[in-house]
């Protein structure tokens, strides 16, 4: 058979078109959008990570994300409690103008966000993007109002506050019920732990979208009670005093999962092309079913439900090895709503709903010398709030849940100076009525804004 050769003229049109497309290939590539990954821990003490500062904790995983990204010293949640931090985080709005001010129902003939609030999803997902859903949930439990209904495509979760991870089982008041969810619909996995199945669907969701980019919300369960550690960590902090060995075990057979997705994202060739941020939805749990407590907020006061700092200063931090700086530390003001408009500016995507409380920080995250975008900060739960405005921090009908002291009587206003008392021991209203005053104007200002309806 003879070979045919081609003629100069055809030879040379071949080669112009070969390279026209591949630099097309290669223009298409570095357009693509990044991918983005938020990963959000359940009650996990504002200083349990090795990075943070424990130094009884194995890690690693948590943070070698510190050692590719930046870390935060200063973020706060949105709120004390989860629902509400979590419709902060997701809306990038106060949980108060997002109709989720305190914790969601856990049962579907009760409304949970209002379906109108414009979710970091939807925003993704008007943007190109394919979005997915994996773990808690707890912000609604009606089809409108379940992941699918504020704009993943894809989700699979328990719709309510916690489970057993083994029977995946609601538990707290009334009969039992099941509470494993995909898409929408009862699914079952009797007897595998929560924490896999997360692990499993993740990694399925990113293989078959490693061509596209993605937006993958995964809100562990974790270290959330019931304490349900791995055997070979319950045996790893055995001699640790209880409950904080019960606690340990948990986390770190949470660090050890959120490690597997992270490699998945490797083994796939797409850490550079991801943003990875991760958060804690408030501080560490000392509730009876937690065994009154476990977790640790270090120095700081308070614990869950309290908006002292162990109540609302959250382990936090950002990775992009491409593009952000690496294992470098922040010490400006961060808060919970400010990843919404800070991934948009990332990624070049359009914020859908302007009326937002977050700031970005993308300034910050280039700049150890940027300052912070906020000046002033709110937080109210139930009766209790909190306002701060630089380093002056006040607090109305406050209350402290750290199980770890016996304080004095609480007043019903107490101002602190975090620069100076970070650890919030000596309530200083007495002596600046004028900084209280001016404190207390301004939350009642922004409590008749929220009531309003505006900002």
């Amino acid at each position: 058979m003879k070979m045919r050769i081609m003629k100069p003229a055809f030879l040379a049109r071949f080669i112009v078109i070969a390279v026209a497309c591949w630099l097309s290939s290669l223009a298409t590539a570095a357009e693509r959008k990044p991918n983005v990954l938020v990963i959000m821990t359940d009650d996990q003490g504002s200083v349990d990570v090795n990075c943070y500062g424990a130094s009884d904790l194995e890690t690693p995983h948590m943070d070698a994300l510190a050692r590719l990204g930046v870390r935060f010293t200063q973020f706060y949640s949105a709120a004390p409690v989860c629902s509400p931090s979590r419709a902060g985080l997701l809306t990038g709005r106060y949980p108060q103008r997002a109709g989720m001010p305190n914790n969601a129902p856990s049962t579907p003939d009760k409304p949970g966000m209002p379906p109108s609030e414009v979710t970091m999803a939807e925003m993704f997902k008007a943007a190109g993007y394919v979005t997915a859903h994996v773990g808690k949930w707890h912000l609604g439990y009606t089809p409108e109002t379940m992941p699918n209904g504020q704009g993943f495509g894809f989700s699979f979760g328990h719709m309510g506050g916690c489970i057993d991870n083994y029977s995946h089982f609601f538990y707290w008041a009334g009969p039992n019920r099941h509470d494993l969810h995909r898409n929408g619909r009862e699914v079952f996995a009797n007897g595998r732990f929560f924490g896999d199945l997360m692990v499993e669907e993740a990694a399925m969701f990113l293989r078959a979208n490693q061509a596209r980019p993605f937006f993958l919300y995964f809100a562990l369960n974790q270290p959330h009670y019931p304490y349900q550690g791995d055997e070979k960590w319950l045996k790893r902090y055995a001699a640790l005093p209880y409950p904080r060995n019960l606690y340990a075990a948990f986390l770190s057979t949470m660090d050890e999962r959120i490690g597997r997705l992270l490699a998945e994202l490797d083994t796939l060739g797409l850490r550079d092309q991801t943003i990875v941020v991760f958060q804690s939805d408030n501080g560490h749990s000392t509730e009876e079913r937690a065994h009154f407590g476990g977790g640790s907020a270090g120095e700081y006061r308070g614990a869950k439900f309290s908006l002292f700092e162990g109540g609302i200063r959250v382990p936090a931090m950002i990775s992009w090895p491409a593009k952000l700086p690496q294992g470098e530390v922040r010490s400006q003001i961060g808060h919970g709503c400010d990843w919404l408009p800070t991934l948009a500016e990332l990624c070049g995507v359009q914020i859908l709903n302007r009326d937002i409380d977050g700031k970005s920080l993308v300034p910050v995250l280039r700049s150890a010398d940027a300052p912070s975008p906020h000046k002033v900060l709110h937080w109210q739960i139930g009766k209790s709030w909190a306002v701060r405005d630089g380093d002056w921090k006040l607090l109305g009908e406050p209350k402290d849940t750290s199980q770890t002291q016996k304080p004095d009587r609480l007043d019903h206003l107490f101002l602190v100076n975090l620069h100076d008392d970070v650890r919030e021991q000596t309530n200083l209203a007495d002596k600046h009525p004028d900084i209280v005053e001016r404190l207390k104007t301004l939350h009642q200002a922004w409590e008749a804004a929220v009531s309003a309806g505006a900002k």
